[in-house]
């Protein structure tokens, strides 16, 4: 059975090039939610004033790989503790957040980030929002697996690369 979850986690490049990388990913389609204006442009989340948060829409196989793993690979891959921001991808657009799409995942979703709470695996305050998808709009056709088919890119290159080559030692018996 196939489920679907959106997260947000700084740039979506880094986050979409993790989870094509993961046993179970069906798709990974990066774009945009969880703001006002209808079909907004790269640059206009870019600019901070439309509400959007650059997302990843995820599809996946639940037999392969549950939501759980999901959660343990989002929490990992971002620092959950920076409002607004990662590094410096600095604005709302960049927020850590997680759009449920039902009512089970919402409590799964919670459940998790009072579990990491509780055991104070950051020493600062978790600042992720666990909130409803909005509208998703997928991005533009460029974003589409945006590291794979630009490596030569400076922000892939000193960004998205040591990320995800650190990402695949850790969880390197889920890639595919």
């Amino acid at each position: 059975m196939s489920s679907t979850i959106t997260l947000g986690a700084g740039c979506f490049w880094c986050l979409d090039a993790a989870m094509r990388s993961m046993k179970g990913i069906i798709s990974s389609i990066p774009g945009y939610t969880g703001g006002a204006s209808p079909h907004p442009s790269y640059e206009q989340v870019c600019s901070g004033t439309t509400g959007h948060v650059e997302v990843v829409q995820l599809t996946f196989d639940e037999e392969i790989l549950n939501l759980s793993s999901i959660l343990e690979l989002y929490w990992w891959i971002h620092d959950p503790t920076q409002l607004n921001r990662q590094g410096n991808d600095i604005g709302t657009q960049y927020r850590s957040a997680i759009f449920y799409h039902s009512e089970e995942q919402k409590l799964s979703c919670e459940s998790f980030r009072a579990n990491l709470e509780n055991n104070k695996v950051w020493a600062n305050k978790i600042v992720t929002t666990i909130e409803p998808i909005a509208i998703f709009y997928p991005a533009e056709d460029y974003h589409h697996d945006y590291f794979s088919q630009n490596p030569q890119n400076q922000y892939c290159q000193y960004v998205v690369k040591p990320k995800i080559e650190k990402f695949k030692q850790v969880f390197s018996e889920k890639i595919q």
